[in-house]
């Protein structure tokens, strides 16, 4: 049992399970319930630390949209303000000026006359 030459030696015999009996697990089960419980906290652990990343990516992903929002809010309220403000200042100098509801359009001539 103990030969290394042309013998199985026990690191052969544990490798192709013949040296493992009931009487190895006996002896050994506080050292494999150890490791089995170890295994399975690890795994836990991974799939605890996978869920928290994709947690932390949504997260990312929704403080990317509320920044984008935030800043479409800021451009329509400053732009609300300088209309606000123009009207105001138009009002108080009395010009005779509009505020206009569409943007200008242009007219373009083809030459041809009805």
């Amino acid at each position: 049992m103990g030969k290394k030459k042309g013998g199985y030696s026990w690191v052969q015999e544990f490798r192709y399970g013949r040296s493992i009996s009931v009487e190895f697990f006996k002896s050994n089960a506080w050292l494999l319930l150890i490791i089995v419980v170890a295994v399975i906290a690890l795994i836990g652990l991974r799939y605890k630390t996978k869920t928290k990343m994709a947690e932390i990516k949504r997260l990312h992903t929704e403080l990317a949209r509320a920044e984008s929002n935030k800043l479409q809010e800021k451009a329509a309220y400053m732009s609300l303000i300088r209309e606000t403000e123009m009207r105001k200042m138009v009002r108080e100098k009395g010009l005779p000026l509009e505020f206009q509801e569409q943007p200008p359009y242009e007219l373009i001539d083809d030459g041809t006359t009805d």
